[in-house]
């Protein structure tokens, strides 16, 4: 019975001690979960705009901003706020519609009220200063944030415009050609007013205004508020422009008002070929069943390249025409290629002047060359009359010494 009774107070005196531990580590652990709840001071609070400084255009209306509180302490806050603002300018804060002066900001919380400014129809342009201010309830806290924004001027406003319509603003041609445009004016301000045309064709291009089914050129127009006019922009490409497409800028000027069109021109580019000789001379001699030869020129004088160039002849009959070369593959524009022509006439051709055509085809353009030929006797003729007429020069001379004689 005594050893029970010892192992009872054994065992009551270990629970009383390690009671005893609880109850002594109770004030450390309580310690520790408060150092947990918040490791920041007690009672703190922020007030700050997303953007402090702004830039506003002339004529601005209604300007909203976002103005946040971010509680930071460990006690819920009631904020009161108000807000300086400078002359020229109107300021509410606004919460769900409303107006507001103070909101409820519980701990760790961010919350914003819509911070509106809005100038006078009269403010002047620069540089303006808001300030905030705000406090807790019992005005132990308080925090302050300024705006700065900055208003410019106001555009000039214009009292109307001009309108400027075509209703074909692309046309298509060949570089040969010229191109009118139909292009209306409107004057939509509210006077009368002088209006300048102006034209800025590409280099080598010329632009010139006139009345339609008119040959006058011009360079203004006078029109009263409300009307309008049609003009005709005729348009003459450079002779010697490309295949692709041009710009041709349009302005209508008339105070400080201005309208601009942009016509455009597709050129396709033009096929033309020219024959000719470098001296201007179309003519030489030959005689009958011998050669002669004269050099002629091929040149692309359109803007497009010239394919597949054959050279043909009309020659009297059983005359011969031949060309060196025969055919020309390809022809650059402004390019040109010298051409050798031989021409042999025929064996009974009497002797005379002939003529000889020489044809240059293309796909898409030609052109044409006469050639005169004069065929001469030959030499050894020649001689032979001259042995001729001293044979029957000596006969007379003989002739008449016999009858003189008797």
């Amino acid at each position: 019975m005594k050893i029970v009774n010892g192992k009872y107070r054994m065992v009551v005196a270990l629970i009383t001690l390690v009671l005893f531990g609880l109850v002594a580590a109770l004030p450390c652990f309580a310690q520790q979960n408060q150092g947990t709840k918040g490791s920041g001071p007690d009672r703190s609070f922020t007030m700050y705009f997303d953007y402090p400084e702004i830039i506003l255009p002339g004529g601005s209306k209604k300007t909203d901003l976002n103005l946040t509180f971010n509680n930071k302490g460990k006690k819920d806050e009631t904020i009161y706020f108000n807000y300086q603002i400078p002359a020229g300018w109107r300021a509410t804060a606004e919460g769900y519609g409303a107006a507001v002066t103070a909101l409820y900001l519980p701990v760790g919380e961010l919350k914003s009220v819509t911070f509106s400014i809005t100038p006078y129809e009269n403010t002047g342009a620069g540089v303006y200063q808001f300030k905030l201010n705000a406090r807790t309830q019992d005005g132990a806290l308080k925090a302050s944030q300024k705006l700065q924004v900055t208003l410019l001027a106001k555009e000039k406003q214009k009292e109307g415009e001009i309108i400027l319509t075509t209703s074909y603003p692309v046309l298509q041609g060949s570089s040969d050609g010229k191109f009118e445009f139909a292009l209306s004016v409107n004057n939509k301000t509210r006077k009368e007013l002088p209006f300048n045309l102006i034209a800025d064709p590409p280099k080598g291009w010329h632009v010139n205004f006139k009345p339609p089914f008119k040959d006058t050129y011009i360079s203004s127009l006078m029109l009263k508020p409300e009307e309008s006019e049609n003009v005709t922009v005729l348009v003459t490409p450079n002779p010697f422009a490309t295949a692709k497409e041009f710009t041709i800028p349009i302005t209508v000027m008339a105070e400080d008002f201005k309208a601009e069109a942009s016509l455009k021109v597709i050129i396709t580019g033009t096929y033309k070929v020219d024959v000719g000789t470098n001296t201007g001379l179309l003519s030489l001699s030959t005689q009958r069943g011998k050669s002669s030869n004269i050099s002629i020129y091929v040149q692309n004088t359109g803007s497009a390249t010239l394919q597949d160039v054959s050279l043909l002849s009309v020659k009297p009959e059983n005359w011969k025409v031949t060309f060196s070369p025969e055919k020309i593959a390809s022809l650059e524009p402004g390019k040109l290629e010298q051409v050798e022509v031989t021409i042999e006439p025929g064996e009974d051709s009497l002797v005379g002047d002939y003529a000889v055509g020489v044809s240059v085809n293309t796909e898409k353009s030609s052109d044409n060359l006469e050639l005169r030929v004069t065929v001469k006797a030959s030499a050894a003729w020649g001689w032979i009359g001259v042995g001729l007429i001293i044979l029957v020069i000596g006969g007379l001379f003989g002739l008449f010494r016999a009858l003189g004689r008797r």
